[in-house]
């Protein structure tokens, strides 16, 4: 009987990680596959080995958080299972709309409608992981308005990151051994550019695999059903089929539907939010990276877009010249030329005036950041209620 029960946990461990891979490969290489850098094939690769060694190094210390932290109690294999059916059920509402849902919060919320249901529940835990879900999108969204307002539009016009049409690298086949070379068209400058990108690509996916593996894994993890190598193991193949299938939209998504995004505010975004969640997740903190991420790119946005706004105009709303520029974070800064100064208009957007980022977008980004957890918390809460022996 054991032995069906934990291969039916496997299966819902196995869901579970399915949908967080449409989610979290949806969110960290949506930004890529909209710049048109990566494909979505490559991004499921190496979203897939970047998601292991995440959850083997750090992801081990959000593990334990999710396995002893939230209740006082060891789970028992039966409630480890529902409780992850729960979080999938959570996780794949937002899928189905397209949406990356915030797994670490759904999973809490899981595990937290278990020990209201139980009175196990930990509440100085839970407040301080829901401090740190209140900070994270205000912080992603201010180091975002910081970097588009003065760091951005700086940057942008010392590194001009264009991608060529064909292949961007070539087997050289003329000497002895065949060698890389540049595509026909590719330049050093798009080459090196490309790899840095790529670089903070698998940064971004480390860090998911650092905030999302323990999901799938710490609730057959917790009560010794499985040993958490294992969990990672399992967890991490889960992700890799979600991020070659389901993942596919979700990319699509986030790469073309919040905001219209350059490569180089992709690697901004990157950057951010892989370090809020890198960090968070390394002092145990089950974190989103899907909030991080998505705010950071509203944050940038809005930040180039009132660059024609000073702080003092904004202060004493003495704004009646200047208006926020609509498409600014796509605004054409010649090489070598001056970025316009704060309080200046900014040069005719590249693209024809297309909004800076959809409003419709963000409010269902974060309607469903809500209605997954909840979800899963109140389902759960429901069922170990009136199942009171499951658990």
């Amino acid at each position: 009987m054991v032995e069906y029960l934990l291969a039916i946990g496997v299966v819902a461990a196995v869901f579970v990680g399915f949908n967080i891979g449409g989610s979290s490969t949806g969110i960290t290489w949506g930004p890529s596959v909209g710049a048109g850098i990566v494909r979505k094939s490559t991004a499921a690769a190496v979203m897939t080995v970047f998601v292991f060694l995440g959850g083997w190094t750090v992801g081990r210390n959000v593990m334990t958080t999710l396995s002893e932290g939230i209740i006082t109690m060891e789970l028992s294999l039966s409630a480890g299972v529902a409780v992850l059916f729960f979080i999938g059920l959570g996780i794949l509402v937002a899928n189905i709309f397209g949406v990356p849902v915030p797994t670490s919060m759904t999973t809490v919320g899981a595990i937290a409608g278990l020990g209201l249901a139980t009175d196990t529940l930990n509440y100085r835990t839970i407040v301080e992981i829901i401090s740190w879900w209140v900070v994270t999108p205000v912080l992603g969204f201010w180091i975002g308005v910081t970097v588009g307002r003065y760091v951005y539009p700086v940057i942008d016009r010392r590194v001009q990151i264009e991608k060529s049409r064909g292949p961007l690298l070539v087997l050289d086949r003329e000497g002895r051994l065949p060698r890389p070379a540049l595509g026909p068209n590719t330049t050093v400058r798009e080459l090196v550019t490309t790899l840095v990108v790529l670089t903070i690509g698998c940064y971004m996916a480390f860090s998911a695999g650092a905030s999302n593996v323990p999901n799938a894994a710490a609730p057959l993890v917790s009560g010794g059903s499985l040993e958490i190598d294992v969990g990672i193991l399992i967890a991490t193949v889960a992700i890799g089929l979600g991020g070659f299938t389901i993942a596919r939209r979700t990319m699509t998504s986030v790469g073309g539907e919040l905001s219209e995004i350059p490569l180089l505010a992709a690697l901004f975004v990157m950057v951010t939010a892989s370090t809020i969640t890198t960090l968070l997740s390394w002092i145990g903190i089950p974190i989103s990276l899907v909030m991080a991420t998505v705010m950071t790119i509203v944050g940038i946005g809005w930040g180039r877009a009132t660059r024609p706004i000073t702080v003092r105009g904004a202060v004493t709303r003495d704004t009646a010249d200047h208006e926020i520029a609509p498409g600014a974070i796509t605004a054409d800064t010649a090489p070598g030329k001056a970025a316009a100064p704060i309080g200046e208009p900014e040069p005719q957007p590249v693209l024809d005036a297309r909004e800076l980022f959809n409003p419709r977008a963000v409010i269902k980004y974060v309607s469903m950041w809500v209605i997954g957890p909840t979800m899963s918390t109140a389902l759960a809460y429901v069922f170990f209620l009136v199942v009171p022996g499951v658990a």
